[in-house]
């Protein structure tokens, strides 16, 4: 009887360095969820996970080699969403439609949502997560359509929200 022949590697997983050398993980698995759901938030870019302090410049009496810059409050940019345009009806391009068209004001709880982003490895586990909290629908864009072209119609969302948490899962890494 012929041994058990081995398991075959997966072209897709990455090689585990054995000199404890830190491999950043690649940029481009990642998923999206909206309030937790996941059903149609395939996206081809997600940016604008981005906070910075806003600072007071203090000038000192009798200090003329420096002005203190004192901060202020955090701020955060715009979270900028990007996919090629759903044809079905889409929980998501409902919330961004309705939203835009007047009634983010009129639906329960203010129409915010809890954005979650989560970049992935090979096995669907989260190495990185990004909570964005309090997320609302500032702008929706589509490319142009073009007869002459033969590129995949666009849309993007831009969000404004109140701020983001970062967890990390070295476990999975």
């Amino acid at each position: 009887m012929p041994p058990p022949a081995a398991p075959t590697k997966d072209p897709r997983e990455r090689p585990l360095r054995t000199d404890s050398v830190y491999v950043p993980p690649p940029a481009f698995a990642f998923r999206v969820d909206i309030d937790g759901a996941e059903s149609d938030t395939s996206f081809q870019e997600v940016s604008g996970l981005e906070v910075q302090f806003e600072t007071e410049d203090v000038v000192e009496g009798g200090q003329n080699r420096f002005v203190h810059r004192l901060p202020t409050r955090t701020k955060y940019s715009n979270l900028v969403l990007k996919r090629g345009v759903v044809t079905q009806k889409s929980p998501f391009g409902g919330w961004v439609s309705h939203a835009l068209s007047g009634g983010l004001v009129q639906q329960r709880g203010g129409g915010r949502k809890t954005i979650g982003i989560k970049l992935i490895n090979e096995k669907r586990q989260p190495l990185v997560a990004w909570d964005v909290f309090g997320a609302y629908p500032l702008r929706w864009e589509h490319t142009p359509l073009n007869a002459m072209g033969n590129d995949v119609l666009i849309e993007t969302v831009e969000l404004s929200y109140q701020f983001f948490q970062r967890q990390n899962f070295p476990q999975a890494a």
